[in-house]
């Protein structure tokens, strides 16, 4: 079990203290609005009302023992970068932040936050992965330029191995698990003699541009 401090409970931040509180991780769920508090508390282990612009409130509550911080506070550029820099002050191994645009995902890079996340850019992306081809199931970007997909195996490709198709020369893209069948197992590092079959999927990692090759394949 890990512990995290979740700041500002707008939508974004709510789901996340939530979700991370059904996976059992101990949740300090943070905001300065009341009404925001009382609607977590129940599901959470701790819900706070206080004003996490203030490092001498940070440190009262105790952060300083906490393995992450997601700052969750998208609203004002200065606000979130001030709370990201009073967590990095405290010292916590990873402060992860919510970004309303890039200059304020900028901003927040700048001053040492560890990851930040661009939610309305990223899932813009993964929805435009996604109609671009009847294939892609999931999309997951690691960066500007690489990401996961999980496709349907293609047509053209069901009966064949890995071998025989020889994705990474062919495409440059990295084969890393074949899932048999929708909602079956998910074979981490297949061999190269499975053939594929119609109604499984492919989990392939490389460049965004080679991954679209493979999208569309027939």
């Amino acid at each position: 079990m890990k512990t995290f401090a979740v700041i500002g409970l707008g939508r974004f931040g709510s789901a996340i203290a939530l979700e991370l509180s059904a996976l059992g991780h101990e949740v300090m769920a943070v905001d300065i609005n009341e009404d925001k508090v009382q609607q977590v508390a129940d599901k959470v282990t701790h819900a706070v009302t206080a004003d996490a612009r203030k490092l001498e409130v940070l440190q009262a509550l105790g952060l300083r023992n906490f393995d992450c911080a997601v700052v969750a506070m998208g609203g004002d550029v200065g606000n979130s970068a001030l709370v990201t820099l009073n967590l990095k002050e405290l010292g916590i191994p990873k402060v992860v932040c919510k970004a309303q645009s890039h200059v304020h995902r900028k901003v927040l890079e700048k001053i040492g936050a560890d990851r930040v996340i661009f939610p309305e850019y990223e899932m813009g992306q993964k929805v435009a992965q996604g109609l671009s081809s009847s294939n892609v199931l999931n999309f997951i970007e690691f960066s500007e330029d690489y990401g996961i997909v999980e496709l349907a195996v293609p047509q053209s490709w069901q009966g064949k191995t890995l071998r025989e198709l020889d994705v990474r020369n062919a495409y440059h893209v990295t084969i890393i698990a074949l899932r048999g069948g929708e909602g079956g197992t998910l074979n981490v590092s297949p061999r190269a003699d499975v053939p594929m079959r119609e109604g499984d999927n492919v989990v392939a990692l490389g460049r965004s541009e080679d991954i679209n090759r493979i999208s569309e394949v027939d």
